[in-house]
């Protein structure tokens, strides 16, 4: 594989796949979802009344594009194509990547609470994400 594959991508595919992954992550880090749990394993506190800053929400969207660009090179290079390519693809990215960096971060870092906790729903949403983002990239014509 070559950086050559970038030409060859389908960038609206590649576009709409990042903001599908990162409209996932607003839902799955919703406080009915998994952000309340994901909030206490992590030790995140938000004093009362403070909203985030654009920086919370700019680095998620950069690393789903960051992402989706590689899982996209990836499918192009496998020629991935079916949809049970892409979900194949896809586990092995979230699970062989994402959630592997995730457990070790789960494992070192002692300043969060519960780190396994913060784990799986973190390398969960990666795994989730990587399937819907692999799927429209394989998949889109």
């Amino acid at each position: 594989m070559s950086l050559d594959v970038l030409g060859d991508l389908n960038w609206l595919a590649v576009i709409v796949a990042a903001i599908a992954f990162f409209a996932l992550g607003a839902l799955w880090y919703a406080p009915p979802v998994f952000g309340d749990i994901w909030v206490r394993s992590s030790g995140i506190e938000m004093p009362e009344g403070q909203q985030p800053g654009m920086a919370f929400y700019l680095g998620p969207l950069a690393t789903c594009l960051l992402s989706t660009i590689a899982t996209a090179m990836l499918a192009a290079a496998t020629a991935t194509d079916t949809f049970s390519e892409a979900i194949v693809l896809a586990l092995v990215v979230g699970i062989g990547y994402a959630a592997a960096v995730a457990f070790v971060g789960g494992i070192f870092d002692t300043h969060k609470p519960q780190p396994m906790v913060w784990f799986a729903v973190f390398s969960g949403y990666q795994v989730v994400g990587l399937v819907l983002v692999a799927t429209i990239v394989a998949l889109w014509d």
